[in-house]
């Protein structure tokens, strides 16, 4: 039995603008915001197909939705996005059983959307649900209900298809709740920290058999946690977002779910069903133990936020939960919790609109599961918006780098050479060390390495270019694109390999054991630098994350023969 896992296809409708008519008016998101955002827009149309369409080549009919089905949840998009999965279920038998993400729905009474869209000049329309938002450097604004993203009480019935529900035909349907699948019987309450403000939720989390021996356990990880105060339930401020939360705040929030989960492992040991737990959310750190690394390198990052404390893997480890899909944050990942007898496999799955776009195949045998990483570079139509692109750059002033891509792989990895420039080193990276970037290159590292003595930021001007012996021919590699290459392994891990040159894999290698032979004092440039290096030997030496088998008895990951690997392509850096 095979089964498809993709996770956040962020599904867009690029040919309605909510507000007007039908046909009246493309939906492209502009560049500027494109840019500046952690995933890809407009692409999410033509991918999201793609994705389906390799799906249903393989003849594979039992699909996964690991969240983020749609954009941001507004109404227009959601009905656009059910409606395509939909279709696919009606032509080709496809199956899907989901979990809903952080921008598929927001608490209960859901939360107020606005989005700038592309005119046929390059000017730009914001269309809101708020009547508040103020129209900014937009030329027009429009007020549409229709970008609305709901509640659970809206977004769980539209995607109710997907398993939220009891179906005609399943084996077995149940909840934490028990049998009713009504939402009103599957809520619960949940209290501020200070414990004064009292708030009932809807938890969507269920299981299902939808054939013979196959548990799915669908596990809602939202926690919409009311902040403290007497603040009205009907505001998104009112409520701790469930973006950063995530597994962390399950235990506290959510205890019953937790104690769901370990009487379904329980009774699917009993029973011999084969169970295949995923939520959102990443139940295991996926930086592979980098995180304290990334701590002493970078400011406060996303990944640091969303990342679970050992504590949450402990107890979730202790359920009897083996295996746990994820999606969230757009990785390729592998990773494993053990804390005595028990273990934990998280597998992050990455996404169609952020590098890298790939999805995972499960094949489910008897005492293992087989994992497989499809990348999907070409997709039909990845160029729709370029147009649009290149008319806003010449407007705006922007690069439009991204529209020379030569397939949607190449657009991602260039896209994130974007992100690199505008978003992570002016934002995540200390203002020192980003200021020295643009003057540094990879034989720069190599001479800090060879100092014994510990550097300044200001120490490193006077050594910047200085020749040094044996100079090699990757020495003149801009730090730049030697960051992207670093941004490029933690998110894609093994993939990762085929954007990359083999000759830079092997430079980088070098001047990671001269940081790792060295000892400098905490802080010190060198020091830093070191924790960078070692981030990326970490990554490239991580569990498999591209084809692997999970040993379901032990949690032993063994990587699956992969030979012949090529460099389709090394983009978006300079």
């Amino acid at each position: 039995m095979k089964i498809a896992v993709i996770a956040d296809p962020h599904f867009h409708d690029i040919n309605h603008r909510q507000g007007v008519g039908v046909g009246e008016g493309a939906a492209i998101r502009t560049l500027a915001d494109t840019a500046a955002s952690t995933r890809v827009f407009n692409e999410s149309y033509h991918a999201t197909r793609a994705l389906l369409d390799d799906i249903v080549r393989r003849g594979i009919s039992l699909v996964v939705v690991a969240g983020d089905l749609t954009d941001d949840g507004q109404q227009s998009t959601m009905a656009a996005a059910t409606a395509l999965l939909d279709d696919y279920a009606r032509r080709f038998g496809l199956r899907f059983v989901a979990t809903a993400g952080n921008h598929d729905l927001y608490a209960i009474h859901g939360r107020h959307q606005s989005k700038r869209f592309l005119n046929t000049d390059g000017s730009h329309t914001l269309v809101s649900s708020d009547p508040a938002m103020q129209q900014g450097d937009s030329v027009e604004r429009i007020v549409s209900d229709q970008m609305y993203c709901g509640g659970y009480g809206t977004a769980i019935p539209a995607l109710g298809a997907y398993g939220f529900f009891r179906r005609e035909g399943d084996l077995h349907w149940e909840c934490p709740f028990g049998s009713d699948d009504r939402l009103e019987a599957r809520s619960f309450e949940i209290v501020s920290a200070d414990g004064f403000t009292r708030r009932r939720m809807i938890d969507a989390s269920f299981l299902v058999e939808p054939v013979e021996g196959l548990w799915l356990l669908s596990i809602d990880a939202n926690v919409f946690e009311p902040k403290d105060g007497d603040l009205d339930p009907r505001l998104e401020k009112s409520y701790h977002d469930s973006t950063d939360a995530g597994w962390n705040s399950m235990p506290r929030n959510k205890g019953f779910v937790l104690d769901w989960m370990r009487d379904v492992a329980a009774r699917a040991r009993a029973s011999g069903k084969r169970l295949i737990a995923f939520s959102h959310y990443p139940i295991v750190d996926p930086l592979n133990g980098t995180s304290t690394d990334e701590a002493r390198l970078l400011n406060d990052t996303s990944f640091l936020r969303r990342t679970p404390n050992p504590e949450v893997s402990k107890v979730a480890a202790a359920t009897g939960i083996k295996i746990h899909f994820s999606g969230h944050l757009h990785i390729n990942d592998t990773a494993v919790f053990r804390d005595g007898d028990d273990f934990l496999v998280n597998i992050a799955v990455p996404s169609m609109v952020g590098f890298p776009p790939a999805y995972k195949i499960v094949d489910v045998g008897s005492d293992r599961l087989g994992i497989e990483t499809v990348t999907i570079a070409d997709v039909p139509g990845y160029d729709a918006a370029f147009p649009y692109y290149r008319i806003e750059a010449a407007r705006e002033g922007l690069s439009a780098r991204v529209a020379e891509a030569e397939n949607h792989a190449d657009f991602l990895s260039r896209h994130l050479a974007e992100m690199v420039r505008h978003r992570y080193l002016p934002k995540e990276w200390p203002q020192d060390l980003a200021r020295l970037v643009p003057q540094l290159t990879l034989g720069d590292l190599d001479a800090f390495a060879g100092s014994l003595l510990p550097l300044t930021v200001e120490d490193a001007t006077a050594i910047v270019g200085r020749e040094q012996d044996g100079a090699g021919a990757m020495d003149a590699l801009p730090l730049f694109e030697v960051i992207v290459d670093w941004y490029r392994l933690r998110k894609g891990r093994e993939i990762a390999l085929d954007f990359i040159d083999p000759a830079r894999i092997a430079a980088y290698r070098l001047t990671a054991q001269r940081y790792a032979a060295g000892s400098w004092p905490q802080g010190s440039l060198q020091d830093r630098l070191g924790s960078f290096m070692r981030m990326m030997m970490d990554w490239l030496d991580s569990q498999p994350s591209r084809d692997f088998s999970v040993d379901l008895a032990t949690g032993e990951v063994t990587s699956s023969a992969h030979l012949g690997r090529t460099v389709r392509r090394q983009t978006g850096a300079a």
